[in-house]
């Protein structure tokens, strides 16, 4: 197999509320705590077990950081796919510490509100998450009110064949 594949897709509730950031450069970022949950039933106690995971999530791309900051809050569900990515930092001692996140950058990016707007935990992107549409692509197309244009797949294969190229 030629190249690789760095591709994190994660499907959680916030943790807590996003935590924005300025950049030296004056650039905004976005701090998420993305939680993922799994249940189960135990085979020999019959008893329901819960495991639930954390994420550390950076988004770096200045539109969803817009919209992280407008519509999010502790508890809201979202769809976000992303790269890993670790980075090395030093603690106060000068210690080499590394940290494991999800990333999302300008490119190859997604973030969608899977909430809806009446349950206080951010915007919607069309009602909740539906089979039948794509996710929202880029900066723009998370919130309702024409925040930019949003990928629906709907309609099935019915496109139009005039391609111009």
């Amino acid at each position: 197999m030629a190249g690789s594949v760095n591709k994190v897709i994660l499907v959680g509730n916030l943790g807590r509320d996003p935590e924005i950031k300025q950049l030296p450069s004056g650039a905004s970022i976005a701090n998420l705590s993305i939680a993922t949950s799994e249940t189960w039933r135990d085979k020999s106690s019959g008893e329901r077990k819960e495991k639930t995971e954390w994420h550390r999530v950076v988004v770096f791309s200045e539109g969803l950081v817009r919209i992280c900051e407008q519509y999010l809050k502790k508890g809201a569900k979202v769809y976000l796919e992303g790269q890993l990515e670790t980075r090395k930092w030093q603690d106060k001692d000068g210690n080499d510490k590394y940290s494991t996140e999800v990333v999302l950058r300008n490119f190859n990016s997604t973030l969608t509100m899977l909430d809806g707007r009446n349950d206080g935990a951010g915007a919607s992107s069309g009602g909740g998450w539906d089979q039948d549409r794509a996710p929202a692509r880029g900066a723009g197309a998370k919130a309702k009110g024409g925040k930019g244009p949003q990928e629906d797949f709907s309609r099935g294969g019915d496109f139009d064949d005039e391609i111009p190229f």
